[in-house]
């Protein structure tokens, strides 16, 4: 046992000399690792002199490196600084082509609002397309001044508007005075200079002075009927902007009823007619006769006599804006045009090559209830029966002597004076 026992105890001592050994080992390895972390037979250790030359040389490299690099860099710089001023002329040419494509879209756009969802045809005979395109949405943004006076003014978001300057004064009194003795509250005068406007105050009569444009006042403070007039299709557009439905009124007319109880108001434009019986009002088909062609000699054509440019109810629409911008634009361009023979033109010109036709819904107001002064001096008065009619207006448009003929006017319909009208030739002298 005590043999045994001797044994055990000696392999313990030997077990634990090795571990001692192990462990003193490792102590030297990890201190050699840090002081000597390239080893013992590292060239740069036994040759310091290469060492340091091989180190400036790096630097000297890296200084080169570095120069030259700095030129590339700035040479990318430059490169991308072009590539960008291109992309951004790209971006903005197709921006402007996606903005005429949008507004290429809107009225297709604005159709499907109004139809809605897609509906299958009817029986024969039972269908109806719609007629009335949506109107736009408010922006008072675009005249504080003259929105917060349509609120005022306006009864329905709908009022007559007239342009007038000093050169109508007596026949813009004529024009008031019928339209507060029938009764219309929801008027307003656009006044083209200060006399105007003095004028209408003391008369107790709405005015609304647009602020200084020297483009157009210098034409408004001194241009006669047809420069005012072409002035007034710029002016309108603020109106339906706002959202308001115009009745535009030139100042050569009589009003004797509130014109406002007349109106279908479906389409964009609701004008009265130089028209003075159903064919040319309304429309008709017109024989052309070339002999030369034989067999094919009768050509038919459609035809009807212009919308009055001085009367019409236009609704704030799309189409109608863009109406008003067309118009706006050729007498613009085109100084010596007349302003009814453009509308006309717009309104009605259909798409062709090379041109895009308005999309505007139109309506011709009843001849004798919006009535030319060629109807009633040439037809009416010389009637028993067409006499007793009282028409909703008189539209002087057809004489030069408007004011006399105005007078006239008023003295048959609404003072009773048969005769009045008598004087007068059917047309002008």
């Amino acid at each position: 046992m005590a043999g045994t026992g001797r044994r055990e105890k000696g392999q313990t001592l030997r077990g634990s000399r090795i571990a001692v050994a192990i462990v003193v080992g490792v102590l030297f390895g990890c201190i050699f690792a840090v002081l000597y972390p390239h080893g013992f037979f590292n060239s740069d250790a036994s040759t310091p002199s290469r060492r340091v030359a091989t180190s400036n040389l790096q630097v000297g490299s890296s200084s080169c490196e570095s120069s030259e690099r700095i030129k590339m860099l700035k040479s990318d710089i430059v490169s991308l600084s072009e590539k960008n001023a291109e992309l951004k002329k790209q971006v903005r040419e197709l921006s402007e082509k996606l903005q005429q494509a949008e507004q290429g879209k809107d009225h297709a756009q604005k159709q499907v609002l109004v139809l809605g969802k897609q509906q299958k045809a009817g029986p024969f005979g039972t269908v109806k397309s719609l007629r009335t395109n949506p109107t736009v949405v408010p922006d008072p943004s675009v005249n504080t001044r003259l929105a917060k006076l349509l609120e005022e003014v306006a009864v329905g978001k709908e009022l007559i508007v007239a342009l007038a300057n000093s050169n109508v004064k007596a026949m813009l009194e004529v024009w008031f005075t019928n339209i507060k003795r029938v009764g219309i509250p929801n008027y307003l005068v656009i006044a083209l200079d200060d006399h105007i406007v003095d004028f209408c105050k003391s008369n107790d009569v709405p005015v609304y002075k647009r602020d200084p444009d020297e483009g157009i006042d210098s034409v408004a403070r001194t241009g006669g009927n047809h420069a005012v007039s072409a002035l007034k299709f710029r002016i309108l557009r603020e109106f339906l902007q706002l959202g308001y439905s115009v009745l535009l009124s030139d100042i050569d007319i009589v009003f004797l009823q509130n014109p406002f109880d007349h109106l279908y108001r479906d389409s964009d434009v609701e004008s009265m007619t130089d028209g003075h019986n159903n064919m040319t009002a309304y429309g008709y088909n017109d024989v052309f006769d070339e002999p030369a062609m034989g067999w094919a000699r009768y050509a038919h054509t459609m035809r009807i006599w212009v919308y009055n440019s001085g009367f019409f109810y236009i609704r704030p629409t799309i189409p109608s804006i863009e109406l008003l911008d067309r118009v706006a634009d050729r007498l613009s361009r085109q100084p010596n045009s007349w302003d009814q023979a453009v509308f006309n033109e717009e309104l009605f010109y259909p798409s062709r090559p090379g041109y895009d036709g308005l999309h505007a819904a139109k309506r011709t107001m009843d001849f004798y209830m919006f009535m030319n002064s060629k109807v009633l001096f040439k037809t009416v008065r010389k009637d028993a029966k067409l006499k007793n009619l009282k028409p909703v207006i008189v539209h002087v448009n057809y004489h030069p002597d408007k004011f006399p003929r105005m007078k006239a006017v008023v003295e048959f319909y609404v003072n009773g004076k048969q005769d009045a009208l008598e004087p007068f030739p059917d047309g002008s002298d």
